[in-house]
C-alpha cells in the first residue's frame, strides 16, 4: 500500500464519497460539491452556500445533492453545472436514493415525510405524509396510516432508504416504514427502533439497531428470517462483504455474520469503532475504516481475517472506502480525501 494522492476541500465533511467510474464526488459543510478524478484533481467544484450533509446521488449522467436548510439542486456530472433547483425544500438529511432508471430521487424529511421527484425536472411524483400518531388519522387516511408507525423526529442524520424489487424501506425514528416506489403506497411497517443502517440482498433488507439488533426481514411483508442481537450495542450499519454480512459491534470490534442465517462467522478486535461500512478492495482484501482520532483503515485478508496491513489517516473516517482498481479512496472527517494504491502481490 503506497499513497497516491491527498486533497482539501477546506472544509470538514461528513457526507462520504460516491463512487464514480473515473473517481469520487463529495459534499462538504461549506455547501462545495467537488468532483475529483482518479488522480486527485478536481474535474470541477460547484457551490450550493450551506452545509452539503449527505453524499451526492447519482441519476444517470445527473448529481442530485442536497442542504441543510432545504435546497436541493440537479447538476450535470460532466462539468457540475446548474439544470434545476427547488429551494423552501425539507432539510436534505437523509441520502436521497435513486431508481436504477434513473428517474426518479426519493427524499426523506427530518418529519419523516417521504417524496418522489423526477430526476429531469424536479417535479414531484408523489408525497406521503409522516406517519400519524394512533387516533390521528383522518377516515379517508385511516386505512392506510393504520400500518404507519408513529414518529420521533430527531435533529441528526438519518440512515439511508433501501429500494429493493419496487419497495423503498425508510427508516423512520420509531420504526421502519415501507412504500409502493411507484406509487407511495404503505406496503408494511414494522416496529424496530434506533435503526444505524440498512442493506440489501436479492429479497431480504438487514436492519441493524444501536442496541445491538441486527435482522433479515423480507421486503415483501416485514417478516423476519433471523435475528441477532450484540449486548454491546452495534456502531455502525452493516454492509456485505466477500460472502458475509459486516457490522461494527461495542466498544470496537468487527462481525461477520451468514447473511442466510445469521450465524456468527468472524469477529475482529478494531483498533476503534466502525461507524461507517467496510469495502472489498482487489480480490480478498476487507477494507475497514475506523473512527478513532488517528483514522486508521485497515485491511483484513479472506479467508481468516488476519490484518495484511493498517494506514493511518490523521482523522476519524466515518464512512465507507471507495475503490477503482488499485485505488483506494477515503475521506477524513476534515474534508481531506486521501488515496493509497494497493500493490497486487506477485505470482506465487
Amino acid at each position: 500500500m503506497e499513497p497516491a494522492f491527498q486533497y482539501s476541500s477546506d472544509a470538514s465533511s461528513r457526507t462520504g464519497l460516491t463512487a464514480l467510474v473515473d473517481g469520487v464526488l463529495l459534499g462538504n459543510e461549506a455547501g462545495a460539491v467537488v468532483r475529483l478524478d482518479r488522480e486527485g484533481r478536481p474535474v470541477w467544484t460547484t457551490r450550493l452556500g450551506r452545509e452539503v450533509a449527505v453524499a451526492p446521488v447519482l441519476a444517470g449522467d445527473s448529481v442530485i445533492v442536497g442542504t441543510v436548510v432545504g435546497e436541493l439542486a440537479c447538476l450535470s456530472l460532466q462539468d457540475g453545472k446548474e439544470r434545476w433547483r427547488l429551494g423552501g425544500e425539507p432539510p436534505v438529511l437523509t441520502p436521497p436514493v435513486v431508481d436504477d432508471a434513473g428517474h426518479t430521487v426519493f427524499l426523506v424529511a427530518p418529519d419523516g415525510a417521504v417524496h418522489a421527484l423526477a430526476v429531469d425536472s424536479g417535479q414531484a411524483r408523489w408525497k406521503r405524509p409522516a406517519p400519524r400518531a394512533p387516533g390521528q388519522a383522518s377516515p379517508a387516511q385511516a386505512p392506510a396510516e393504520s400500518l404507519e408507525p408513529q414518529v420521533s423526529v430527531a435533529p441528526a442524520l438519518r440512515a439511508a432508504p433501501v429500494l429493493l424489487e419496487g419497495v423503498l424501506v425508510v427508516p423512520l425514528g420509531s420504526g421502519l416504514w415501507a412504500l409502493d416506489a411507484r406509487s407511495g403506497e404503505p406496503r408494511w411497517s414494522k416496529p424496530v427502533t434506533d435503526v444505524v443502517g440498512l442493506d440489501s440482498e436479492r429479497d431480504t433488507v438487514f436492519v441493524a439497531t444501536r442496541p445491538g439488533r441486527l435482522l433479515a426481514l423480507s421486503v415483501k411483508d416485514g417478516s423476519t428470517r433471523w435475528e441477532q442481537r450484540f449486548a454491546d450495542g452495534v456502531t455502525g450499519p452493516p454492509a456485505r462483504a466477500l460472502g458475509a454480512l459486516w457490522v461494527g459491534v461495542g466498544p470496537a470490534s468487527l462481525v461477520g455474520l451468514s447473511t442466510a442465517e445469521g450465524r456468527e462467522v468472524a469477529r475482529v478486535a478494531l483498533p476503534s469503532p466502525l461507524v461507517g461500512r467496510v469495502q472489498v478492495g482487489l480480490e480478498d482484501l476487507l477494507l475497514v475504516p475506523t473512527s478513532g482520532r488517528e483514522g486508521r483503515l485497515v485491511a483484513l485478508k479472506a479467508p481468516g481475517w488476519t490484518p495484511a496491513f493498517t494506514v493511518r489517516a490523521d482523522t476519524p473516517l466515518r464512512t465507507r472506502p471507495v475503490v477503482r482498481g488499485p485505488l483506494v479512496f477515503v475521506l477524513g472527517l476534515d474534508g481531506r480525501v486521501l488515496a493509497w494504491r494497493l500493490r497486487v502481490p506477485p505470482p506465487a
